[in-house]
């Protein structure tokens, strides 16, 4: 029994000196790559949580708002993210503010709770309580939420026990009209327009998710090698909200969003 507590002990230990290298990391990879605009840091400070917002949004003791930075907040069902942050209500916050202020007036950040180092975007990620996500922004400024996320779904924590949604299920994913989903398959066909350019994970005829790409994000995606040839016929995750045209379609506007996933079980083998 006293060996179980000082192994649950050190894994506790362990977990907040992990917590406390995310920010600290993040600042050395800032340091060492030119960073996007949207994920430049500004000057750090010390804030208290006071209170929750609808979505996850931080009202801070100063009056100021943010929001995590790098995560979508679930919609559908947020009761345990949101007792969660809320247990963190009224401590010590030692917030990173990234770019500007949004169109809502709030900053985004990064944000650990100072005497324990608990970072919560990757606290929340970690307990499968909200999903990675560039929002907005052309860029995932904290990568590193990717792998926090893959550990939380292989573990089936929280939002994962649902899993993944399925590319060519199509009538399941009209269902899911309108919200955030993460979805995965097989990619058919690429279509490459001037405007767009199209994913299919589903044969013309057939009923399944179309992923649409803006010119600049097909750009990115093909300096990092992933053009049409190298896309077709690739298993690879898709996030972002169910639209209907047509079909059931996701426009990705972040190349972070597209995760080849073939060449990582390859590579696990």
């Amino acid at each position: 029994m006293q060996r179980v507590m000082i192994g649950r002990r050190i894994e506790r230990i362990l977990r907040t000196a992990s917590m406390a290298l995310v920010l600290a990391g993040a600042a050395r990879a800032e340091a060492a790559r030119s960073v996007a605009p949207q994920c430049v840091g500004g000057p750090t400070r010390q804030e208290a949580l006071a209170g929750l917002g609808e979505r996850g949004e931080m009202i801070l003791a100063s009056g100021d708002r943010a929001v995590l930075d790098g995560i979508r907040w679930p919609v559908e069902d947020d009761g345990a993210a949101r007792a969660w942050m809320l247990d963190h209500r009224h401590r010590t916050l030692t917030l990173v503010p990234r770019g500007e202020i949004d169109r809502w007036g709030r900053m985004h950040v990064d944000a650990a709770v100072s005497d324990e180092a608990i970072d919560l975007a990757g606290g929340l990620i970690e307990e499968g309580l909200a999903y990675a996500d560039a929002g907005e922004r052309d860029t995932l400024c904290r990568p590193a939420l990717l792998t926090l996320e893959s550990g939380a779904r292989a573990a089936a924590r929280g939002l994962w026990r649902a899993g993944v949604r399925e590319g060519r299920d199509g009538a399941a994913l009209r269902e899911a009209t309108g919200r955030f989903i993460v979805a995965q398959g097989r990619v058919v066909n690429v279509g490459e327009r001037p405007a767009r350019t199209y994913l299919d994970f589903a044969k013309r005829g057939e009923d399944g998710l179309t992923v649409t790409v803006s010119k600049r994000t097909w750009r990115r995606l093909r300096e990092r090698g992933l053009n049409m040839a190298a896309l077709r016929g690739r298993i690879v995750r898709v996030r972002g909200i169910v639209e209907a045209w047509r079909g059931p379609t996701l426009d990705i506007a972040s190349a972070d969003m597209i995760e080849v996933l073939d060449e990582e079980r390859t590579l696990r083998r």
